[in-house]
């Protein structure tokens, strides 16, 4: 349950289809530490990945309006999924609302390694949306691999991130690439929280790029164009769709431990 919230606030809304947009709500929070941050995390419907594109787009709307009802200042759409497919209608639905989203990091690891093999790891319905082929056209790269990667998902939302479970799963998926690849985009705010598990697997010297500081600096940029960035003190309230006590457990460890090192 939400904590009891004033009539009208200053949260920025933040929401994803389940724990995975705490990665980029640790990126907000590091990139804004004065602003308040409302997260909504949709355990409860998670994953959205392998959904119909209409089905998404209603989860979409559902999460917006409840964070609309709040009276939020911005909404960040910290899903990969929830941007590619609902990114516009949500747009279309709050058109006075700065509505952010998250896309993968295909600019900078292009940057990064112009002739270099790179893959784009992301749920199905990324990989099969419109907003990721524009993104790949605006950074053309002849050697750009994409590892759909269903049942990544579901395996961070049951706090096995960093476990013998995922090991598993990434070798069966990523040993194909080890040692061949020179990044690897992770199209999935789920994903960072399974670094460690993804550099056994694939080894230090493949580099990992995510969109999620990106967004954050979006974020901060089209809050100070309007004037609404927040001197006070930073605070953050997590909600869950999920009535399992454990969801909010686990909301609590990513958003505070470090998953990097």
């Amino acid at each position: 349950m939400v904590k009891k919230l004033t009539e009208k606030t200053d949260y920025i809304g933040v929401f994803d289809s389940g724990v995975g947009g705490i990665s980029v709500l640790r990126e907000l929070v590091a990139c804004m530490p004065n602003e308040r941050f409302l997260y909504f995390g949709d355990s409860a419907n998670a994953p959205y990945g392998t959904k119909p594109k209409e089905q998404i787009c209603q989860l979409a709307l559902n999460n917006a309006k409840l964070l609309m009802g709040y009276n939020v200042k911005a909404i960040v759409v910290a899903c990969n999924t929830a941007t590619a497919v609902a990114i516009d209608l949500l747009r279309q639905t709050y058109p006075d609302t700065i509505i952010i989203g998250i896309e993968p990091a295909i600019k900078p690891a292009v940057q990064r390694f112009p002739n270099g093999t790179l893959a784009i790891m992301a749920t199905p319905a990324t990989l099969q949306g419109e907003k990721l082929q524009r993104l790949m056209a605006q950074n053309p790269h002849s050697n750009l691999v994409k590892i759909p990667a269903p049942g990544m998902v579901e395996l961070v939302e049951a706090g096995l991130s960093d476990s013998p479970q995922m090991d598993a799963f990434l070798h069966n998926l990523l040993d194909p690439y080890a040692g061949r690849l020179d990044g690897l985009i992770l199209g999935c705010t789920h994903y960072p929280f399974a670094v460690r598990s993804i550099r056994r697997v694939l080894g230090e010297q493949t580099v990992l790029f995510d969109g999620g500081a990106g967004t954050a600096r979006e974020t901060r940029r089209r809050l100070a164009e309007k004037d609404l960035l927040s001197q006070g003190k930073g605070e953050v309230v997590i909600i869950n769709s999920s009535a399992d006590k454990s969801v909010m457990q686990l909301c609590n460890t990513l958003l505070t431990e470090d998953h990097h090192g």
